[in-house]
């Protein structure tokens, strides 16, 4: 599951959850990151006639390339064409995983912990080709809204037969899509004050309702009337195989910037850390290079939080299985994985721009406590019917009591 970058004018909403870029680099349509700008011409689209089936209109309706037009198919062949007409005050963009010329943004499954794209390619997609679509007012405030399933080349979104599908109280259809759109609004937004919200289904017409039993199940949760399908700053979208993080230009005002990040890296290793064993420096690799480690990059015992350098020191490879590598920290003899650190290069993840003091267990990316707080906390769907959290940087799902550690850094001697 991957949180991105999404903007409207001056408003940025910022979507992904990999670490700066995909893992082959970021390309066209498919990246990391997506910024969301005002289009030069409204194409936002808006539900104006209902036609029952088998009618003339309906059967034009779909046809029509000029038309936007939802479809609903009920029992036994009925269907009802709801059509949409042009709206001025919109601009539509829509996600999914086809590469065809509606889809703004091109979005894949992130499969935890992988650094190339072939690691993916095995891995049968459950993102839909057409998942959702995010209408963004033109003018202030510039809301942004949510809704499920995108349009195709030919401006159609068919709902099949199988598909959870209702007529609403003032005739009106609606529906969810097979694998469903998630969404969920932190409380406090996404600030330091951040407490994880409650995850709700979108339908079609971007109605908010309770989840399902499972992820695919035919009958739809309870609507929540209270609740809006409004993107607010640090939105969470799910899409079953990548999870999006909605950021507004205002919400990235407060957000550290690359270069922020990279002023905290050049601190810490201004400070010297040392290895307490070799007693040699370390220091943090620049931001491009996040893949191998080098000689001078900091390990760290998950168990305890004590940064070293490399070394074979304690090692009890088969004492846990579970965890690979499992090592005896020369400082406090705690036992458990010991991992190279990496710096979280996705500043749209981070909550504050407090300095990088943690660790998320067992991958080692390093970020300021709030954010590591922050994510530990947020339970990510993952598969169709299970929860985790997940650090924002890889998606490997976080293990240990918290899911992060405090890292303990040794001063030079001198």
């Amino acid at each position: 599951p991957v949180p991105t970058k999404m903007v409207t004018h001056t408003h940025t909403h910022n979507t992904g959850m990999y670490n700066g870029s995909l893992p082959n680099g970021d390309r066209g349509r498919r990246k990391s990151r997506f910024s969301l700008s005002k289009r030069p011409k409204a194409n936002g689209v808006k539900p104006s006639t209902v036609h029952a089936a088998c009618t003339a209109q309906a059967a034009k309706a779909i046809s029509n390339k000029d038309q936007h037009s939802i479809s609903y198919t009920l029992y036994r062949g009925q269907t009802v064409v709801v059509e949409y007409t042009h709206d001025n005050n919109t601009d539509m963009f829509q996600i999914g995983r086809s590469t065809e010329s509606p889809i703004d943004f091109v979005v894949t499954d992130t499969v935890a912990g992988s650094q190339s794209n072939s690691d993916t390619q095995s891995v049968q997609s459950t993102i839909s080709r057409f998942a959702c679509r995010v209408m963004c007012q033109r003018t202030p405030p510039y809301t942004a809204r949510i809704y499920a399933a995108g349009f195709d080349s030919s401006k159609n979104i068919f709902l099949g037969e199988k598909a959870a599908k209702w007529k609403t109280c003032d005739g009106q259809m609606d529906g969810l899509t097979t694998n469903g759109v998630l969404v969920m609004h932190p409380r406090h937004g996404f600030t330091e004050d951040s407490k994880p919200g409650v995850w709700r289904e979108i339908s079609v017409c971007g109605n908010v309702f309770t989840l399902r039993e499972t992820r695919s199940a035919q009958q739809r949760g309870k609507m929540v009337e209270a609740e809006s399908q409004e993107l607010v700053d640090g939105s969470l979208i799910d899409l079953c195989g990548a999870t999006l993080l909605w950021r507004t230009a205002e919400g990235l005002s407060r957000t550290p910037t690359i270069k922020h990040l990279e002023a905290l890296r050049q601190e810490i290793n201004a400070a010297r850390p040392q290895c307490p064993v070799g007693f040699n420096t370390l220091a943090f690799p620049s931001m491009r290079r996040k893949d191998t480690p080098d000689e001078k990059q900091p390990w760290v015992y998950l168990q305890c939080g004590h940064v070293h350098g490399y070394h074979n020191w304690g090692s009890h490879r088969d004492r846990d299985r579970e965890q690979g590598w499992s090592r005896e920290c020369p400082m406090c003899r705690a036992t458990g994985p010991y991992v190279p650190l990496w710096l979280g290069c996705e500043a749209s993840f981070y909550l504050d721009t407090a300095p990088p003091t943690h660790a998320f267990s067992p991958c080692g990316h390093v970020c300021s406590e709030k954010t590591a707080v922050f994510w530990s906390q947020i339970p990510l769907p993952h598969g169709t019917h299970t929860f985790h959290a997940s650090c924002p940087f890889c998606a490997q799902q976080l293990s240990g009591e918290q899911g992060y550690v405090r890292l303990i850094f040794q001063g030079p001697l001198d």
